[in-house]
């Protein structure tokens, strides 16, 4: 695996900063797709399954705080 310097030629945003962007944005869209999936489950009365959706979801929810917290740090300080 060949490592590239971080350039952000492309996008105007250095890798490691549009990564983070990545990320938090990842995060925030899989605690949307948890919701239905916990929907999903509590229609089919399937509580071991929401359970298990909603851990994921609040890992998420806390992956993209942590993100956000990051991101504040770094390009918005």
């Amino acid at each position: 695996m060949t490592h590239t310097a971080e350039t952000g030629e492309a996008t105007g945003t250095k890798d490691k900063d549009y990564n983070l962007i990545w990320y938090v944005e990842a995060c925030l869209s899989n605690a949307l797709r948890m919701e239905t999936y916990i929907q999903d489950a509590e229609r089919a009365n399937d509580t071991e399954v929401a359970e298990l959706f909603r851990k994921a979801q609040a890992d998420s929810r806390k992956g993209a705080e942590l993100g956000k917290r990051l991101l504040k740090a770094r390009v918005g300080g």
